[in-house]
Formats: C-alpha cells, structure tokens, sequence
C-alpha cells in the first residue's frame, strides 16, 4: 500500500482500490460471484469485474434498504437489488438459482479465456465437423421484414456445437453477446436480436457493444457479428437516452480495436449503426445472405423523408411513392452492394459456418498477445 494513499471503508486504499479495479482488469480475467446481500464497496467490488454471476437470492445496492428507506422508499432487498433489477439494468451480468450453477458459470467464461493478457485464449480440441451445414439456415429469416426471428438458434447452428455461452442477457436486449468456438478456437459473437426494437440499436445496447468489444481486445478474442440492424433507435425516449453520444462511442469502440473481425448480414444494415459492420484498418471480412440489404434509411418511411419535394407536387402521392420505392428497390439488391465490393461475398446461408471457421484459422495467426495499445478516449 502506497503511503499517504486515501484509504476507504474497508481498507483499501486508492492505489490498492485503482490495482483491483482497473489495473487487474487490464491484465487478467476477473469474474465475481455475490453469493449474498452485499452494498456499498461490496457492490463496487462486484461490479468491478468481466463477468458477475449472483444467486436469485442475493442482492446487491449502493445502499441497502434501512438508509434508503429515509429517502421515503421502502423496499424490500429483492425490489431494491434482486436479480432481475441487476440483471436488467447489466449492473450484473448472470442470475443462478444456486451458488453450485454460479461456480460452474464461473468456470465456463474463464475456459474461454487466457489466464492474462500475455497470452492467447486456448484452442481446444474440435470433434464438430467445419463443414458442417444446417438446411434450416435457408428459412431462418423470413422473406416479410416486418416479421421477427430467432436469432440464438442460428448462432447455435454456426459455431461448434453447444460452445455458444451468453452474457449479459437480459441487458441491452437488441444485441445479443456471448462466447463460442468455432473448430475449437475462441471467438466473441455479437447478433442482432429482431425480437427487441427490431435489432435497433438503442443507448443500452451500445453501452453492451462497447464492454464487450472492449474485452474482445483485451483478451485477443476475434469477433464474429451476425447483423440485422435497422440502424439506431429513434423517438423521443431514445433522445432522452442519448443514444447517438452512447453510439458514437459504440462506434468509435470497435474502429479502436485490433482483432480480427468478420460480419455476416443477414438482413438489415442500415443508418449510422449500420457502418458499424465493418471497423477500420485490420483483417476483417463482410459476408451476406442473399436475405441482406442496406442503405443511408430504410426504404420505409425514409422515403418519405428523402424524396418530400417530389412526392408533394405529384398529383397522386401515393402512385409516385409506389414508383419511386420501384427504383430504389432495384438499386438496393444485395449482388449490387457485391459487385460495388460493399461486401466481399453473398453466401449461401449453408456454408456460414464453414466461412466462418476459416476466418477462424486466418485470424489465428494475427492474434497478439500483450496489453490493449488503442484504447484511448471516445465521445
């Protein structure tokens, strides 16, 4: 302990405090488990860490229900910090049902990771066939955009069988993030989840990206991001939210990695959100399914807003909508966006997992191991 250092309840000081919280988590996997009712340092000892598993049980607040209860709230542990407030809020990432399930959650999340930053993640031994396909890729996203999919299932189907491993669910739901393998390499996978907001990107969700993009780096994970974005959420609400100051920090977050990236479109990659598919200056690759297509807005209503002038002075509005969505249909096909090299390739559904294995094996050799060089301040 440095002399002169700020000491804080509990006994730890400021630099101790700046070892534990900041300076460990630059150099090797810190997971925490609150197996019990914990507040103040005890709650910052918990958020402090890559990945925090609590039982059902436990709680955990700045301040517990007796000094809260001043403030005119009376509340039980639960309302005040039970799981699904921490969970919800991504305070904490995981909720269990028994100290035993947040023990062997612990153990997971670190068997995808190297014990510290000097060195890389593990390759485990793969008995899952790279080649493998899955027919039900081909009417995994239904030909209505409007219509909702289940994004988790077709992440199961890419990587190695029952590698996928999810963090943060219930946090920031449009983005979905976890650990997985892909012919036993470890890779960090980010989905878009229709179910919530359509995919959009709302201030929540960026604030998801950026942590775990972060770690990526940290760690020496290459990261795979099956995209169906609409772009950034919009309203009132979103306003309130700051989403675009927490977006541009999404974006900035994964233009300042250095791992190796690969982004499969599967449907929508539109908007400021959606130039997110492709970060800057290091091994990446952008593939789609023939379900993909893009643009600066959706075709829905951003047409109103692009083409106002034209639309207004037609005599029938609605027949120089219908024609002006004609054109710009045809424009906007994905084999265009192929051959303009806005994608590298349209696959076939089938063959992403085989893609993706090879980005695997070409992205193993460009891993370094070493401390995070480009984190440097964003928006």
């Amino acid at each position: 302990e440095t002399k002169g250092a700020a000491n804080l309840p509990g006994g730890i000081g400021g630099t101790r405090w700046y070892r534990f919280t900041t300076e460990n988590l630059s150099r090797v996997p810190v997971v925490a488990l609150g197996l019990g009712s914990v507040a103040g340092l005890g709650a910052a000892r918990l958020a402090a860490s890559h990945y925090s598993i609590m039982t059902r049980k436990s709680a955990m607040f700045v301040a517990g229900p007796p000094v809260v209860k001043a403030l005119g709230q009376d509340l039980s542990k639960e309302e005040l910090g039970g799981a699904d407030i921490q969970t919800r809020a991504g305070a904490v990432d995981h909720a269990v049902d028994t100290e035993e399930e947040a023990f062997a959650c612990a153990r997971r999340f670190l068997s995808y990771l190297p014990s510290s930053v000097y060195e890389l993640p593990p390759t485990l031994p793969c008995t899952d066939n790279p080649e493998r396909g899955d027919e039900a890729l081909m009417n995994a996203v239904p030909r209505n955009r409007k219509q909702v999919y289940k994004m988790r299932p077709i992440i199961e189907s890419v990587v190695d069988k029952g590698s996928f491993f999810e963090v943060a669910k219930n946090f920031g739901k449009p983005i979905i993030v976890g650990l997985a393998r892909l012919e036993g390499r470890a890779v960090m996978v980010l989905a878009s989840d229709s179910f919530h907001y359509g995919g959009s990107w709302t201030a929540d969700a960026c604030q998801k990206v950026v942590r775990w993009v972060d770690f990526a780096e940290t760690f020496h994970l290459p990261v795979v991001y099956l995209m169906d974005c609409p772009g950034f959420m919009i309203g009132l609400d979103a306003e309130k939210a700051a989403t675009i100051r927490h977006g541009v920090r999404a974006m900035a977050a994964v233009n300042q990695t250095t791992v190796p990236w690969c982004t499969v479109i599967l449907r929508n990659a539109f908007g400021v959100a959606g130039v997110v598919h492709q970060p800057a200056d290091r091994f990446s690759i952008r593939y789609a399914w023939p379900s993909a297509y893009w643009g600066s807005l959706p075709l829905e209503g951003g047409i109103e807003a692009a083409y106002r002038a034209d639309i207004d002075a037609a005599e029938d509005k609605a027949e120089k909508l219908k024609e002006i969505e004609s054109r710009l249909n045809k424009l906007r096909s994905p084999f265009r966006s192929a051959e303009k090299f806005w994608v590298e390739e349209i696959i076939d559904p089938r063959k992403t997992r085989s893609l993706l294995c090879e980005f695997a094996r070409l992205a193993e050799p460009l891993r370094k191991a070493g401390p995070p060089e480009n984190m440097t301040i964003r928006p």
